[in-house]
């Protein structure tokens, strides 16, 4: 099924993604323990939250990075016409990303971290990374150079490899002042999302769309431009909205609010896109689970980053919420909305090719789906009913945090159920994915 060689490279980074992948939501449930019972010192001098914490953001980072890196290296020898550049770099990067990654989880089990929220990995193994980095964003370019045909989806690829590359270079420093630390800080956390991963974003959906439906390049890429020139438009400038709470000019509440209240409009336009191209689809849906995960997708990122994002990063709103359980709810549906479906989409279109199967049985696969979906959903209404408890005691009240908490250990105890649940829809995807097999005729 598979028509070039060099795509089975990628099999290693879509596999290696889906276990970090469980390992980031079971890492989540003992957070969730630790929110919602009083635990013993001493297992809490053993395995601390903090350390938790790091393990959970950061596999949250490396797999979805691992699932960006596999479906670039899937998705380009077939958009170029060509094999990779070089299977032996795909291979080499990723050994030093794997290698660092395992070190880093070592590493703060020994209490080896920068102490940076998202960015613990401590500046040894940021070089490593930033070596991966470099051999990723290589063998991206060198492919694309040596293609004989170039195409808005490619430089919109290399772009956000790229971009995401360079972004990374302004968390490695420390810097003595706090304000400007975190200034820097904000250009990878959120430059990241709403901007890098987001032209990965569009530019790997475009190809799928392309492929899966048979509908007109120029179609998908027409829309293409308007959908990351306006994701690019209002989150660079929409990084504001972070920024007037380190100590940054006053002008940047107003242009940080407004910019990160359009945000959600061209994650809109990916929705009408998306229904537009499966109305006018040449190819038939070969595989209808594809389709769900492109449609829930292309959705849960508007509720999910766009609308809960508006309505939390309003300046008259995040002056009360910021850094509560609300923002804690925004991050969950919208990484998972997001990003995590991303992935997905790119797994369940590239591991059947990668096994020669063309239709597969999604009938496990639909029960993982809607579970994750289902559970998602209310883990995020959970946490932000927690939010909202949150900051009217703490915030208006002005009652401390540990008083707060004893007050929310309720409802950290639903977020348990639901993550539970969670872990169930995650793990059955997971073995779906690894042990795919042709739909049974007749």
């Amino acid at each position: 099924m598979i028509r070039y060689e060099s795509q089975k490279v990628a099999r290693w980074y879509l596999e290696l993604s889906l276990l970090l992948f469980s390992l980031q939501v079971l890492i989540g449930l003992w957070l969730a323990i630790n929110y919602a019972f009083t635990l013993p010192q001493g297992l809490i001098d053993v395995f601390s939250f903090a350390t938790a914490r790091a393990i959970h953001t950061n596999t949250l980072v490396a797999w979805m990075l691992l699932g960006f890196m596999g479906g670039a290296y899937f998705i380009l020898p077939l958009e170029c016409k060509r094999e990779l550049f070089s299977v032996k770099i795909a291979y080499l990067q990723l050994f030093v990303f794997a290698g660092t990654a395992v070190a880093a989880v070592i590493g703060f089990l020994f209490g080896w971290t920068q102490g940076k929220p998202l960015l613990e990995i401590p500046v040894p193994l940021d070089l490593l990374i930033v070596v991966a980095a470099l051999l990723f964003v290589f063998n991206v370019a060198m492919t694309i150079f040596k293609a004989t045909e170039r195409s808005l989806i490619q430089w919109m690829l290399l772009a956000g490899v790229t971009f995401l590359s360079l972004l990374y270079l302004f968390g490695i420093p420390f810097f003595s002042d706090l304000n400007a630390d975190y200034y820097y800080w904000w250009w990878v956390i959120h430059l990241w999302v709403e901007g890098a991963w987001e032209l990965i974003t569009a530019a790997i959906v475009a190809f799928i769309i392309i492929e899966v439906t048979g509908v007109e390049r120029k179609v998908v890429e027409k829309w293409l431009y308007v959908e990351t020139g306006l994701f690019l438009f209002t989150g660079l400038v929409g990084t504001g909205h972070h920024y007037y709470w380190i100590g940054a000019p006053d002008y940047w509440l107003w242009w940080g609010g407004i910019f990160s209240a359009l945000e959600p409009l061209p994650v809109a336009l990916m929705v009408v896109d998306t229904w537009l191209h499966i109305k006018a689809r040449k190819h038939p849906i070969v595989n209808p689970l594809l389709w769900t995960y492109i449609m829930g997708l292309a959705l849960f990122h508007f509720l999910g980053a766009g609308v809960f994002g508006f309505i939390h990063t309003l300046p008259a709103v995040n002056y009360y919420t910021h850094g509560s359980q609300i923002t804690v709810s925004h991050g969950h549906l919208a990484f998972f909305g997001a990003y995590a479906l991303l992935n997905l989409v790119v797994f369940y279109f590239a591991m059947p090719q990668l096994k020669g199967i063309e239709k597969f049985d999604d009938r496990l696969g639909v029960w993982g789906f809607w579970t994750m979906v289902i559970a998602m959903v209310f883990m995020g209404l959970t946490f932000g009913v927690a939010g909202v408890l949150q900051t009217y005691l703490e915030r208006i009240l002005d009652i401390g945090y540990s008083t707060t908490h004893m007050a929310m250990m309720f409802w950290f105890k639903v977020v348990l159920f639901f993550g539970v649940i969670f872990l169930c829809g995650t793990l059955l995807t997971v073995y779906h994915l690894f042990t795919l097999k042709k739909v049974s005729e007749g």
